[in-house]
């Protein structure tokens, strides 16, 4: 219980960093130093490797995570793992869909690593949405289809 508790109260912390880096252009470069350098730290410690697969692929994206409940992944088709993330963002209903992005180069980094790509399609940025909704492709493969939320006309 409270090794799950200070898991929680540190993943808040963090996002909290972030948020604070990300709302700013000014601070622009060091969230996302911060977001990569997180991500790398995750990759050599959970030993990411390379994907084959898409089902690989979302596996690694959720070993990034302290839960798989989470990051849902709600759907895998032909060429994309489609998932969610509840965890509650500081960034929750701002409007900020730049400051989203930027927090998620995390994820971008890690799938990277993975050999995939990620785009957020939906964020809790967005006023009354309760979780983000992203969508995973493997490295190279065209995601001209996939319309990345913070370039969604508002």
């Amino acid at each position: 219980m409270i090794r799950k508790r200070l898991i929680r109260d540190g993943m808040q912390l963090l996002l909290g960093l972030s948020a604070w880096l990300a709302v700013s252009e000014a601070r622009a470069g060091a969230s996302r130093r911060l977001m990569r350098a997180m991500a790398d730290a995750t990759v050599r410690s959970k030993r990411i490797r390379p994907a084959i697969t898409l089902d690989q692929l979302g596996d690694a994206w959720q070993r990034g995570f302290p839960s798989r409940k989470q990051v849902p992944i709600t759907a895998v088709t032909e060429s994309t793992v489609f998932a969610e993330i509840h965890t509650p963002c500081p960034l929750r209903g701002s409007g900020n869909l730049r400051a989203c992005h930027r927090m998620m180069e995390y994820d971008r980094r890690l799938l990277e690593h993975a050999g995939g790509q990620f785009v957020v399609l939906e964020s809790q940025a967005t006023p009354g949405r309760r979780h983000c909704r992203v969508a995973m492709r493997m490295a190279g493969v065209d995601t001209a289809d996939l319309v990345p939320a913070h370039e969604q006309p508002p």
